[in-house]
């Protein structure tokens, strides 16, 4: 069974007394272990179908189901607890605490699930080290690049073991040379086995992963695999 799996999904916003079609009809799949950018202009629709497959919303009608569970249905409380076993967020604002160290950014998602203290320093400092910061975690946001601060929010969205890695535009405040650097560390987790979905407006980013979706007016316009030699992140 796939990872991921819609059919015929469809958004539907009411603005005043028409009606909004963000998605009309999406039917995807997405399998375990692949690296796929979502690519699409703005208000073609990817934000919304990344909301939906990050479970932070519901379709209007169609359905999804991640991980063999269906997600259509779900009430909030449900849903929450869906994203926080199964998703690890990556946003273009970092989205930290600022007060608060590397470790304790990192370990925010374990406290949210209950895991015991001394559970989630150690994993909190794993998911750390994983993206080259074992040096950093007592320092806070305003003591970190913006490179390093995107790293941090990489290990807070590994720290769960999460089914899928989601990146919405995360190079996005990001200057080219930072950009690559955080291509790289997301190269190397799809390399270590990490399902990763990467929202993005950009071409040269979308050209790391492995497979290319563009949607265009709610609808998908295209999807094609991205041969090998033609790959951003291969040298």
């Amino acid at each position: 069974m796939s990872l991921i799996q819609t059919q015929d999904l469809w958004k539907t916003y009411q603005m005043g007394s028409e009606q909004v079609h963000a998605l009309r009809g999406v039917s995807i799949q997405i399998e375990r272990g692949e690296y796929v950018a979502i690519m699409g202009p703005s208000g073609s629709g990817k934000s919304t179908l990344m909301n939906l497959i990050g479970c932070l919303d519901t379709p209007t009608r169609g359905e999804y189901i991640l991980n063999g569970k269906g997600v259509s249905e779900m009430d909030d409380n449900e849903l929450a607890a869906i994203r926080n076993r199964e998703i690890g967020f990556v946003f273009q604002t970092f989205n930290l605490l600022p007060r608060a160290t590397a470790l304790h950014n990192v370990e925010l998602p374990l406290i949210y699930n209950g895991t015991s203290t001394s559970d989630r320093k150690a994993k909190a400092e794993k998911a750390l080290i994983k993206v080259d910061l074992g040096d950093r975690m007592t320092h806070k946001p305003s003591e970190l690049s913006g490179g390093q601060r995107q790293r941090v929010a990489i290990a807070r969205a590994l720290v769960n073991d999460p089914s899928i890695i989601l990146a919405d535009e995360p190079t996005g405040n990001l200057d080219s040379k930072t950009s690559e650097e955080i291509m790289k560390v997301l190269d190397a987790l799809h390399g270590a086995g990490n399902t990763i979905i990467l929202v993005t407006h950009e071409a040269d980013i979308a050209r790391h992963a492995h497979r290319i979706l563009s949607i265009r007016d709610g609808e998908i316009a295209s999807d094609e695999r991205v041969p090998v030699t033609e790959r951003n992140g291969v040298h």
